[in-house]
């Protein structure tokens, strides 16, 4: 039938409604960096460069974090470092990101560390303790390839906004909110304390 053969044409001819939501956008790993910091550029070609001619994949991997966001590139404390480092000793510890200082940390190992910033604090005690603060510059000058060195990364959900967030639904746990965190403006008379509260407004809880 013409009918058929016109409709058929029509709807081949339709388009994706971009504006609409066609394209799934968002969930991309970046590209390049978004940091204005001329030094984190400068190490994301130095080691996408050393990724790409090297086949190294651990230049892979600090690539990716030297482009991550400062929320996703959480700070280290030395407390954290010298835990994940027991075991390791003579290997490089690797950290894209800071390394703080922990004062309940009463005894600092003598380690070799590589990171894009020290606190003032955390390099003193890794120096004093016969260890070594380096650049990451320094570090892909030493191993291009990142041998002998234990990548590390600080936590990501230590965060307090963290506890408040819910948490994804799945089929046997549709209950997004449970044991999350509330907001609370403020703690007294005034807040948090009508109905749900109170046996007197609805129930208690």
């Amino acid at each position: 039938c013409a009918c058929a053969t016109n409709h058929n044409t029509k709807l081949n001819k339709m388009g994706i409604d971009l504006k609409a939501g066609g394209r799934r956008v968002g969930h991309n790993a970046r590209k390049a960096p978004v940091s204005k910091n001329v030094y984190v550029k400068l190490l994301e070609k130095l080691f996408s460069f050393l990724a790409r001619r090297a086949e190294s994949k651990f230049a892979l991997t600090v690539v990716k974090r030297l482009r991550m966001s400062q929320i996703n590139c959480p700070p280290i404390s030395i407390s954290r470092m010298t835990r994940y480092m027991k075991g390791k000793e003579g290997k490089t510890a690797v950290i894209v990101g800071a390394v703080t200082d922990d004062p309940r940390l009463l005894e600092v190992p003598a380690m070799t560390v590589a990171a894009l910033r020290f606190t003032e604090t955390a390099r003193a005690r890794i120096v004093k303790a016969g260890g070594e603060c380096i650049t990451l510059d320094q570090l892909a000058l030493r191993t291009p390839k990142g041998s002998n060195t234990v990548l590390l990364r600080g936590a990501k959900n230590a965060r307090e906004s963290v506890r408040h967030f819910g948490h994804r639904t799945t089929v046997t746990n549709p209950h997004t909110h449970d044991g999350v965190k509330p907001r609370v403006i403020s703690k007294g008379r005034k807040f948090e304390k009508a109905r749900g509260r109170r046996r007197s407004t609805g129930f208690k809880v």
